[in-house]
This record gives C-alpha cells, structure tokens and sequence, in this order.
C-alpha cells in the first residue's frame, strides 16, 4: 500500500491545536499521526488522500491564531513492522463471557507470537483452557495489541459462532477470521488491499491449522460485488471514511440477522456510523469503549 506523508507545521504550536487538527484530517481520510516538535507528521494511503478535504480543514480551522503550512511528500516504502518482526511481543490476554466449543470451556484467548509462548496457569485442566492464537506478523496489521483488536476478539469469544460464515474485511495478519475459526465458525473469507497482508493471513491460518476453512482474497471491498455467497458474521477494524463507504457492501453480503462488528474508530465517530447502519436497516446492539477507541455490535433486521 502507497501513503503520502505529510508535515504540518504550526505556529503557535499547541497541544491542543495539534489534536483538533488530528480529529479533523482524520475526517479528510489520515490514519496515523506522529507529533514533532513544530506540529505533526500524518500518513494517508495515496488513494484515499483528498486534498481539497484537507485544505477546507485548515481554511475552516476553529482556534483562531494558528497559522498552519503542510508540506506533502511520498511516504518510504518499507517494512512499518521491521523492529515489531524482530523483537516479537509478549503473550495479550483478551477475556469475556465463557463460551463451549468442541467440549472445551473458554474464558479467554492467548495472543502470542512464536517466541513468547503463553505461560499455563496450574488452574486450567483439560476442560478449561484458554484459546491460543498464534501471530506471526510481517507487514500487516493485526497482532491482539491494539484496543480495536482486543475488543473484537473478546467479542468473538463472547458470540456462539457454531457452524457460522464469517467474513473478515481489511484482515492484516488474519487474527480475526482465525479467531472466529478457532471459536467454531465453519468457514471464513477475508481480504485486504494489501497483497502482503492477504499472503500474511494465509501463513497464520497454516500456523494455526485453519487453512483448509479460510479463503483469503486480494482487493478491497468492491469484491463483495462477486462473491455469491451471505455471512453470518462480517467483521471490520478499519478507519471510519472506509467503513462509511463500505458498509453498504457489507450489509448487501448479511444473511437475515447476521451480526456485523465494526471497529478502528474513535468514540466521537459512533454517532455518525450508526447514522449510515440504521439508513441500511441495521440495529445498534451495543458498543464497547477501550480508552478513545470504540466497537460497534449491529444486527442485520
């Protein structure tokens, strides 16, 4: 995936100038953003950079005496995850409700990568055990770290996903749809516009002996326009433009009551989300919080 990084200056340069700006250039499609010394470093996937969206933000900039320049420039094309790849994390412990699948008692699921195994608690016997994952990361997004990831694998392992069609849409390492698998559901299908990550998800369903259940497909969601097939589970941890763009194909892919957990947005955002999901004739189920971050449980009617 191509970014564009852009250098904002500001002067004065405050801390709360920089996060109003931060708030509103996600609005104009930004992803992340790194503060400096004079303002702030911003990276936006090239396709999704709306210039003319962002200078209205800064034209339209509420706090009056800032004096805002930006320089924009072609972001490096490397490995973002290189140090995370070589240095490994250690074991993430997401818990919810107890759930049974295949004879096994759940209460939580162990996030780990190949060189932090998970520690057994003496507690746990054959029939209560937490579920292991296992990640290995390279050049995706997706390893149980971050709050969006945390609570939508606790909500997963708080669904009975049984015999369910799951569909995982911007999967990164796949963590995900392996959850979901892991959990019971009978079959996963995931992309992501990244060929790397869609490779990344592949080696993790091997590594953790789901690949004969998950299909994972390079695009973006213009693929649920092809696939002849419903869902009984869509799940989605991206930014909020992408989401408000996508939902509708996501909705068009729900089977008659079918669940649809959103993520990768901050609480500000629900308002606006639950706007474009109750034009679509989804219902709010519930939404979760994780510091600034929010998710989003909706039904299918």
């Amino acid at each position: 995936m191509k970014y564009f990084e852009v250098t904002f200056t500001l002067a004065p340069c405050t801390q709360d100038a920089c996060d109003l700006l931060a708030a509103m250039a996600g609005e104009a499609g930004f992803e992340t953003f790194e503060e400096t010394e004079t303002g702030m470093m911003a990276y936006v996937q090239q396709q999704m950079f709306d210039r003319e969206a962002l200078d209205a933000v800064i034209a339209g900039f509420p706090i009056d005496g800032i004096h805002i320049i930006y320089n924009i420039r072609e972001a490096e094309d490397r490995d973002w995850n290189e140090q995370w790849e070589q240095e490994g994390f250690e074991p993430i412990v997401v818990s919810s409700e107890r759930l049974e699948v295949r004879g096994k008692r759940h209460d939580m699921i162990v996030i780990h990568d190949g060189r932090h195994l998970p520690a057994n608690p003496s507690s746990l016997t054959a029939d209560h055990s937490p579920l292991s994952i296992e990640i290995d990361a390279h050049l995706a997004f997706g390893t149980g770290t971050h709050e969006t990831t945390r609570m939508l694998c606790a909500t997963l392992l708080a669904l009975d996903l049984r015999g369910a069609n799951v569909l995982d849409c911007g999967c990164g390492t796949g963590i995900l749809g392996i959850c979901a698998l892991k959990l019971g559901a009978m079959a996963c299908t995931a992309y992501d516009i990244d060929e790397w990550s869609t490779d990344n998800t592949r080696h993790n369903a091997v590594i953790n002996q789901v690949d004969d259940r998950l299909t994972a497909l390079h695009g973006d969601a213009t693929l649920l326009d092809r696939i002849d097939q419903k869902f009984d589970v869509v799940m989605a941890n991206i930014n909020r433009n992408i989401l408000l763009a996508d939902m509708e194909r996501f909705h068009g892919v729900m089977r008659h009551g079918a669940t649809l957990l959103l993520s990768g947005f901050y609480e500000s955002d629900v308002a606006l989300l639950e706007s474009k999901a109750t034009s679509l004739g989804l219902r709010l189920d519930s939404v979760s919080h994780d510091g600034e971050w929010a998710m989003m449980v909706l039904r299918q009617e």
